[in-house]
């Protein structure tokens, strides 16, 4: 457990060589640091000092406190301290990319590189807007809130990284149900999956900034994604002006066994490329 601000406490994870660089990986929304694949995590920490860890209100961090989704971006920060991480390669996916972005202008000093996808740019990019999530995602995400016993609970969240998984990739309902229930199981039980959809969403609105990031930055375009769907990715990488942009073929918004090949190794080049 590593303290990140007065009275928050965050599960954190460690992998790897402690005296090898150090990879930060941010994930999304709502989801535990378990949700990272064990199989990603090992094939980087064979090279990297890996670490991955809970947002409050997620796995075993500290929950029920009033927050902004900006103060997650510190609280990534805090991890970083605790370790006595001083540079870190960093990975964000979902809502983690833009905690990324985050870091990317204000702890630029902080990171080795960045890494992005199943993400769109700050609001106030310049350029075209960014297009929404697909209409059948907003309608299931107002369900997110309706009571339902454990196994229609457990039931609502496989189905819903069926639907974030999109289109293009098929993937054994068995598999989002076993996720999850890893998930309970390192939590404590099925969290609710609505603090950081209710949490205050103020300075986020810095996409003009990101033009002079100078950090070496990796996006990854997720195809299939209907939470941040094309060409997200594209706007992303024009408001940053530095990035290049990867696409992994057929991946949607979730990380299934088909995507972690191609995903692992354009990270690692990159990460390669960035020392």
């Amino acid at each position: 457990m590593v303290q990140v601000a007065d009275g928050v406490q965050l599960w954190v994870e460690e992998r790897g060589d402690p005296g090898a660089p150090a990879v930060l990986l941010v994930m999304g929304a709502a989801s535990s640091g378990l949700v990272w694949p064990d199989e990603l995590v090992d094939r980087l920490a064979a090279s990297y000092r890996v670490v991955r860890y809970d947002h409050r209100d997620t796995g075993r961090s500290t929950r029920g406190t009033t927050y902004a989704l900006r103060d997650l971006a510190t609280d990534a920060v805090g991890v970083l301290d605790g370790l006595g991480v001083d540079r870190a390669h960093v990975v964000g996916m979902s809502m983690g990319g833009l905690l990324t972005q985050l870091l990317l202008l204000d702890h630029p000093d902080r990171l080795h590189s960045a890494t992005l996808f199943c993400t769109g740019p700050l609001g106030g990019a310049a350029g075209e807007p960014a297009p929404p999530p697909a209409d059948d995602l907003l309608a299931f995400w107002a369900t997110m809130a309706e009571p339902r016993d454990d196994e229609a609970e457990l039931a609502w969240r496989a189905e819903h990284w069926a639907r974030l998984n999109g289109d293009q990739l098929d993937v054994d309902p068995a598999e989002w149900v076993a996720l999850e229930q890893r998930v309970a199981a390192h939590s404590g039980g099925l969290l609710p999956a609505t603090p950081h959809a209710v949490a205050d969403q103020g300075g986020l609105a810095r996409g003009a900034e990101l033009a002079a990031v100078r950090v070496p930055v990796l996006v990854v375009e997720a195809p299939a994604d209907p939470a941040y769907p094309p060409p997200n990715a594209q706007l992303l990488a024009g408001a940053l002006g530095n990035a290049r942009v990867v696409t992994v073929p057929g991946m949607g918004h979730a990380l299934p066994p088909a995507v972690l090949g191609p995903l692992t190794d354009a990270i690692e080049e990159h990460l390669a490329r960035s020392m």
